[in-house]
């Protein structure tokens, strides 16, 4: 799950580190009579060669059908440690996964990003998204702790004067 050091000399930033993964959805036919289909995130597997590039169904008897959408790079960033954060102090870490509806068919969904990032998942949820999670395996939320651990810095708390020390006319 690491990245390889970058040699001293080389003038490249060093690679941010990054998992591959897949991911596993299930779509069911007319759940209930007022829905069509109901698809649900079944799963965030770390991602295999022989899984491909290209989404593909797993199971299909007519009723459920399970899809793997594989080959999805997940890319930490310093500047979303506080999201990692978060996530990881929720008591319950989670995978956050969008995925979309084809407007045209319905009867189509796919994943279309994953992070690890609570805020970044929220700002999702704010631009409407659908947003769905799974629960993070204990290897990657080690890996994710580990970067937390190194970037993350909580802004120091700011002290308030008490109110009896603040003019009349700057008192909220």
């Amino acid at each position: 799950m690491s990245q390889p050091a970058v040699p001293a000399d080389d003038n490249r930033p060093a690679p941010r580190p990054a998992l591959r993964v897949a991911v596993v959805m299930e779509r069911e036919a007319a759940p209930n009579r007022w829905e069509d289909w109901r698809y649900r995130l079944v799963d965030v597997v770390e991602h295999e060669e022989a899984f491909g590039t290209v989404p593909r169904v797993l199971r299909d008897d007519g009723k459920l059908q399970r899809c793997l959408f594989p080959n999805f790079t997940l890319e930490l960033f310093p500047d979303e440690a506080e999201g990692y954060y978060l996530n990881l102090s929720s008591g319950a870490p989670v995978w956050f996964v969008v995925w979309r509806i084809d407007d045209e068919d319905p009867s189509r969904a796919w994943a279309e990003t994953v992070s690890l990032s609570y805020t970044e998942a929220g700002r999702w949820l704010d631009a409407q998204e659908r947003v769905d999670n799974v629960p993070l395996p204990d290897d990657v939320r080690d890996w994710l702790q580990a970067y937390t651990d190194q970037h993350y810095r909580p802004e120091p708390k700011k002290r308030r004067r008490p109110q009896s020390f603040v003019s009349p006319g700057e008192r909220g």
